[in-house]
């Protein structure tokens, strides 16, 4: 599952997305599909053509011809691909439906029998990088099922398919180029590179940027195979978690209680506070006991508003932001592995939380847009800038700043009109 244009896709790992794909698939067109109405924009000329122009900015740059050649002999544009990066409806689910569904109990066996097994490469790892093993496992559990869905499709014809078409282009064209340098470097043969339908590869799923980046070799062979060693992708991916920023011995994400009555407006991952400040608003351990003093700073992350689970989210749960930028897999993968490393199951919070529909949801998207709270169009997904625009909303209009999208709020923008 993974990222998209600040480095990280949001496209959805391979185990989730396929259900969602199933429902959205359509007949293969021979031309690229059209752009959705919010994005406008053409793709011209042949996908022939085009990838003469590709193979050519791949040689100016030093890649080899060879491997040029061979990574994309028999390439061709497949609008299947298309069509599944305009369906990530996934990431819309509550945080509480899609870690339930994420992070079950088959899963965390295991994760906790994975964690055992490979526990000497874990703390090497660990020692070298910084990162925790129950990190890096609980990435391997969501994006691949811990190795058991590689994924099925060719990466060259996926990114490939995905740089030629407009909406991304400028994200997905280096990415097809960095591609073709894992291929003259020797990492991985053309036809090894099978994985998800956005191209990335491995038992974490790295995007070929990131591979080309960060690919280390975790077993000692001396050879670095994402496809085929699971001490390559742990090595891999701690060092890409460490060049996103993880900060060595910390704390990721931890669950707290908060109080029924609190300044809601603190709730922002960008208002880092000690954890004595939250405590003076009234900020416990779900047992209710005080919260421990001292460590780095923390924002309060409440996923699903003021009445559901409540997080501390520490500088290093901002790098799962960095991994994926959908905050609900980012707040599912933290979760999973303070589960890993023996936090018990998060609470349901202080009562129950009805999401919006997408109907609805666009309607509200519609109302902060004519209120000028937002200028974003109506899409009906729940993201950081809705997000923002509902807690300016909130502030403005003295509801409960809590960023939460609620039928409490649609009334209250639908009065002001």
């Amino acid at each position: 599952m993974r990222r998209t244009s600040t480095k990280r896709r949001s496209t959805g790992f391979s185990l989730v997305v396929a259900a969602v794909a199933a429902l959205i698939a359509a007949p293969a067109a021979a031309t690229p599909a059209a752009a959705p109405a919010s994005v406008p924009c053409r793709t011209s000329g042949s996908f022939e053509s085009w990838l003469e122009g590709v193979k050519a900015e791949a040689r100016a740059a030093g890649v080899a011809n060879s491997a040029i050649e061979a990574a994309l002999a028999g390439v061709t544009y497949d609008p299947a691909i298309i069509r599944r990066d305009q369906g990530q409806g996934v990431f819309q689910q509550t945080f509480l439906t899609f870690s339930d569904r994420m992070v079950s109990s088959d899963r965390m066996v295991r994760g906790r029998k994975y964690l055992g097994q490979y526990a000497g490469v874990l703390s090497r790892i660990e020692a070298q990088y910084g990162v925790p093993g129950a990190v890096l496992v609980a990435f391997w559990g969501l994006e691949t099922d811990f190795g058991s869905d590689l994924g099925k499709y060719r990466a060259p014809a996926a990114v490939a398919t995905l740089a030629y078409d407009c909406r991304r282009a400028d994200y997905f064209r280096p990415e097809l180029i960095d591609l073709l340098r894992i291929v003259a470097r020797g990492d991985l043969k053309p036809s090894e590179m099978v994985g998800d339908w956005a191209g990335e590869l491995g038992h974490l799923m790295f995007t070929p940027t990131d591979l080309y980046r960060y690919a280390a070799d975790g077993d000692g062979d001396g050879h670095i195979n994402v496809m085929r060693s699971v001490p390559d992708s742990f090595a891999t991916g701690a060092n890409f978690l460490r060049g996103l920023g993880w900060r060595r011995g910390e704390p990721w994400l931890e669950e707290v209680a908060v109080p029924a009555d609190m300044d809601w407006s603190q709730a922002d991952l960008d208002t880092m506070l000690p954890r004595a400040a939250w405590s003076r608003m009234g900020v416990r351990t779900p047992a209710g006991t005080a919260l421990a003093v001292g460590g780095p700073p923390a924002a309060l992350l409440l996923p699903m508003g003021r009445n559901g689970p409540a997080f501390l989210a520490y500088p290093n749960f901002k790098v799962y932001l960095g991994w994926n930028k959908a905050m609900v897999y980012s707040t599912t993968a933290a979760y999973y592995a303070t589960r890993l490393a023996g936090a018990p199951q998060v609470s349901r919070g202080r009562d129950p939380v009805t999401p919006l529909s997408t109907e609805q949801m666009r309607h509200l998207q519609a109302l902060l847009q004519r209120a000028s709270f937002t200028r974003d169009a109506p899409d009906g997904r729940f993201g950081q800038g809705t997000r923002a625009a509902v807690r300016a909303a909130q502030i403005a209009l003295g509801l409960p700043a809590d960023g939460y999208p609620s039928t409490e709020l649609i009334a209250a923008l639908e009065r002001r009109r």
